[in-house]
């Protein structure tokens, strides 16, 4: 009996533990897709409320003499997506979340391939950081790799 309790006792001490880092983890994959849901509806103000005041954007782009890095911002990125055409169906499918957490900061690896009116346009990877700031789960950097093919991530 005694070694029930015990068992009991202990589980009830880290649980909690379990629960917060489930419930931090599920908080990144909400702002993730909170980014995503906000792109498809062009819904500017979603998307904005994913990422800090600060963030970085940044996406890996191949060139004649192998790769650059071209940077953007989070206000030219929403204004692009909110000066789509209402027709314009933009949707990127995020196949699956490997997310890493340590306390306030959090990685997301989202290999993804992105759809234009129901057509493949590309795919790649999306690499989130992310912080717990004290308005939540904020996205602080991303870069993305694009390609056509191979997309079997």
């Amino acid at each position: 009996m005694f070694k029930i309790q015990l068992i009991a006792i202990l589980a009830l001490f880290f649980l909690p533990f379990g629960l917060k880092a489930q419930s931090d983890e599920a908080q990144v994959k909400v702002i993730i897709e909170q980014l995503f849901d906000g792109v498809r509806a062009k819904n500017t103000e979603m998307i904005a409320a994913s990422f800090s005041s600060d963030a970085i954007m940044q996406t890996i782009a191949p060139v004649e003499s192998g790769f650059q890095v071209n940077n953007g911002s989070v206000s030219d990125f929403v204004n692009r997506i909110g000066g789509t055409p209402i027709e314009t169906n933009l949707d990127e499918r995020i196949l699956e979340y490997e997310i890493k957490i340590d306390g306030p900061m959090a990685t997301a690896w989202t290999p993804y391939e992105f759809y234009v009116n129901g057509d493949f346009s590309h795919c790649g990877v999306n690499s989130f950081q992310l912080v717990k700031l004290a308005e939540g789960w904020k996205i602080v950097y991303i870069i993305d790799t694009r390609r056509k093919e191979p997309c079997a991530n």
